[in-house]
C-alpha cells in the first residue's frame, strides 16, 4: 500500500505497529478503516502513533474490521500475520499496482470497481 500521508520521524508504539500491519495487510487506508469503525482518520492516525487506552468496544471494532483477534492487537499473540497458502494472481497484481502513482491507482480502480460491484451484487453473468 502506498504511503499517502505525511511522513513522521516519530516511532510507532507496539500497538500502533500491529494496528498498521493489520490494516496494510488488508490493503486499506487509515480513512477507510476509520470510516468502517465510525471514528475520524485523525483519531485512527493518533492510535497508530501514540500510546492510547482504547475502550473495549473500540478494540473489538478494530479487531473485527481488521479480521484479527484483540489478543493480536494487544500483543498477546505470537503468530505472525500472513495469509494462508500461496499468493494468488490477483493479490500479486494488487501488490504491484500498490506501488503505482496515485493517479495510476485511480485508473486501475476505475476499471475494476464497476466490474466488482456488478458481480458482487449478483447481476453480472460470468462465462466461468
Amino acid at each position: 500500500m502506498a504511503n499517502m500521508g505525511r511522513p513522521t520521524s516519530r516511532k510507532r508504539t507496539e500497538f500502533g505497529e500491529r494496528l498498521m500491519q493489520a490494516r496494510e495487510r488488508l490493503g486499506i487506508s487509515q480513512k477507510q478503516l476509520a470510516d468502517k469503525i465510525a471514528v475520524s482518520q485523525r483519531v485512527l492516525s493518533w492510535w497508530e502513533r501514540e500510546p492510547v487506552a482504547l475502550k473495549t468496544d473500540q478494540l473489538v471494532a478494530l479487531a473485527d474490521a481488521l479480521n484479527v483477534s484483540a489478543d493480536f492487537l494487544l500483543g498477546r499473540e505470537t503468530k505472525p500475520l500472513k495469509a494462508k497458502g500461496p499468493k494468488g494472481r490477483l493479490l500479486q497484481l494488487f501488490e504491484v499496482a500498490s506501488s503505482l502513482s496515485r493517479s495510476q491507482q485511480e485508473k486501475v480502480a476505475a476499471v475494476l470497481e464497476p466490474f466488482v460491484l456488478q458481480h458482487a451484487s449478483g447481476t453480472g453473468r460470468s462465462a466461468d
